[in-house]
């Protein structure tokens, strides 16, 4: 939901708090005024009721409660009953009776707290004596007379000055009476002081939510417009920017990890873009220099001499498929970072390929002299993409013999690990990786410091760690300066194949 004028999260907060302080105020109010004599009045009517309720079931325990033979004619045993402190304590504040069927008072007791009855205008001690006329007076037995009649009921009676008492009564096997009553305090004028007091509430109460929103609004948008702020600084190509990072870890403080680690690799990112133009400028105008030079020479002075002239074509050719390579590079780059290529995943034998990619590099190192060390004796069954796993062995192997070492040591060793799928090395005793060039040998145009000046794309690793990412294998390279460095992915087990149904 849109609303007019609150353009800021700010703003929002602010009129969110307010508006929240307004509804509990009213809640209050509701609760405190409208519903208050309701939930009192349902209180004490429930108290009364669980009253009325213990004396009828002491009554039916014991039946009888008349003895002519005592001097109150009351059963001894009840009598005894109803002094225990169980019941005693359930009549503070109350007003008891008990009747027989004949509207004749038995039992009576005034424990209100005003000291005046409506129902029995004397009072006397602990059911005491309940032969004086106010015990039943007309009102009264009438009132007996309709529960044995009606059945159970409850009531409210008004006095003078002000006084209200509410009553229950109790039938009780239509042989017994028993009526319960209470003062009712005017809660009516407690809800209407409240009501008068609510709007002075409600106004300090609002000034303290204003300050509080405000206060808490520019606290808990602090971090978000300094984010604002430095977002604009990336956009105007300050990638050194960084947002303070808080000690908690809310959303917020996520939020700021997560923008330094974007604007750090977005620097690199655009750092990365320079070494490109520079690598690729580079790589395409020492072959277009000569090419443009040789077409010259052929066509200016070579053009009768048939051996500098195919010498110098030679020349062009090669540097024309120099120049293919690298724009072939790229093209395939982006169709497997873009995941544009179609991978065609089939079960096979990876030591074998490991083995048929590792043949393709045995004359070279015969011719160089180095020691090319191919462990493929076991079989290794993966489910990839044959062509795609052939691109990424050979660009690895073939970075391996451009680093070779000193001691012309290259070595591809395929070994099956314990929960069945295969870890595959491309290790050289070159001159190694540097700690800080290690995190970014992977990345597209990257070189390290040792390989500056390189003829090369940087493209052969960007290329593997797609093909390795678009198959979902692990991968990495270990290495130590002036010990060389090992590659290494781990290619998941194949999923044995499902026999033909007969």
């Amino acid at each position: 939901m849109k609303i007019k004028g609150l353009s800021t999260i700010r703003q929002k907060l602010m009129v969110f708090v307010v508006l929240l302080c307004g509804v509990l105020l009213g809640l209050v109010w509701l609760l405190n005024v409208w519903l208050l004599e309701s939930f009192y009045t349902h209180k004490v009517h429930t108290d009364l009721q669980r009253t009325a309720d213990a004396f009828s079931l002491l009554i039916q325990k014991y039946e009888t409660l008349e003895d002519p033979s005592q001097p109150n004619g009351i059963s001894p045993d009840f009598y005894s009953a109803v002094q225990q402190p169980e019941y005693t304590t359930m009549l503070l504040g109350k007003c008891i009776e008990i009747a027989d069927a004949n509207y004749n008072c038995l039992l009576g007791n005034h424990a209100l707290s005003s000291g005046q009855c409506l129902l029995h205008p004397a009072r006397t001690t602990l059911f005491g004596d309940t032969g004086l006329p106010s015990w039943n007076n007309k009102n009264v037995l009438a009132y007996r007379a309709q529960t044995l009649a009606d059945g159970d009921m409850y009531f409210t009676l008004n006095g003078q000055n002000g006084m209200r008492q509410m009553v229950v009564c109790k039938n009780v096997a239509d042989r017994y009476t028993v009526i319960v009553s209470t003062d009712l305090e005017r809660i009516g004028q407690a809800g209407e002081v409240i009501g008068q007091q609510v709007p002075l509430i409600a106004a300090v109460l609002l000034a303290v939510s204003i300050l509080g929103a405000y206060l808490f609004s520019k606290w808990f948008t602090k971090p978000i417009t300094e984010l604002s702020h430095a977002a604009r600084e990336v956009a105007k190509g300050n990638y050194q920017v960084r947002v303070r990072e808080p000690e908690n870890a809310d959303e917020l403080g996520q939020l700021a990890r997560d923008f330094n680690t974007m604007a750090a690799e977005v620097g690199r990112t655009s750092e990365l873009q320079r070494d490109l133009i520079a690598n690729v400028s580079h790589d395409l105008r020492t072959p277009l220099t000569l090419i443009k030079g040789y077409a010259e020479t052929v066509r200016d002075l070579t053009g009768d001499d048939k051996q500098k002239r195919t010498d110098q074509l030679d020349v062009i050719v090669d540097e024309t498929d120099r120049l293919s390579g690298l724009v072939n590079s790229v093209m395939e780059l982006s169709k497997y970072s873009s995941g544009t290529m179609k991978m065609e995943p089939v079960r096979f034998d990876l030591a074998q390929l490991c083995d048929e990619v590792a043949d393709r590099y045995r004359n070279v190192c015969e011719q160089n002299g180095y020691h090319l060390d191919v462990q493929t004796d076991q079989v290794c069954m993966v489910k990839a993409d044959p062509d795609s796993m052939s691109r990424a062995i050979h660009n690895l192997l073939s970075n391996a013999i451009h680093h070779i070492g000193e001691d012309g040591y290259v070595a591809l060793h395929v070994k099956p690990q314990a929960d069945g799928s295969t870890r595959v090395e491309i290790i050289d005793h070159g001159a190694g990786i540097s700690k800080e060039d290690l995190p970014y040998i992977f990345d597209k145009y990257y070189r390290s410091r040792a390989d500056a000046g390189k003829v090369g794309t940087g493209l052969g690793l960007s290329i593997t760690k797609a093909i390795l990412i678009s198959h979902g294998y692990a991968f990495g390279v270990d290495s130590e300066l002036g010990k060389g460095s090992t590659f290494w992915f781990v290619a998941a087990a194949a999923e044995p194949e499902k026999s033909a149904e007969a």
